[in-house]
């Protein structure tokens, strides 16, 4: 049976980055998607190293939680940099499955950002609503 490429990216970061990092008693760790993407010898394939880095599977296998990720809008590029919180148990993993809202934290900040934040957003909206039967 073959490994998958996506298998290849999480072995490689759990054994150069997460075991390493969790040996050193580290509590964060970062990993650069290029970095990954050269090592495991792929060729544009950032797309699936950054989905393979932010995957569930990745996150509960390795007892880590991912705390951010750092680049451009699409997080799709060998500059995004992933930092993860190695967490010390399986204790601390099921503490973040209590919380499955806080995955969500952030998710449209780049879009809101974009648009000229959350409130310039909401006032255009606000400005352009028309109710029902009204017209200009």
């Amino acid at each position: 049976m073959s490994v998958s490429h996506a298998d290849r990216v999480r072995d490689y970061t759990r054994l150069h980055y997460i075991e390493p990092a969790r040996a050193r008693r580290q509590t964060t760790v970062k990993v650069v998607a290029g970095e990954v993407q050269k090592a495991v010898g792929l060729s544009n394939r950032v797309a699936l190293v950054c989905q393979a880095l932010k995957s569930d599977k990745f996150l509960a296998e390795n007892h880590v939680a991912l705390e951010k990720w750092e680049g451009p809008p699409s997080g799709m590029s060998t500059t995004v940099t992933f930092t993860y919180r190695v967490m010390e148990s399986d204790r601390d993993a099921s503490h973040t499955d209590e919380w499955p809202l806080l995955k969500l934290r952030g998710v449209a900040k780049e879009v809101f950002r974009s648009l000229g934040g959350g409130e310039e957003f909401l006032r255009k909206e606000r400005e352009q609503f028309r109710g029902p039967g009204e017209t200009e």
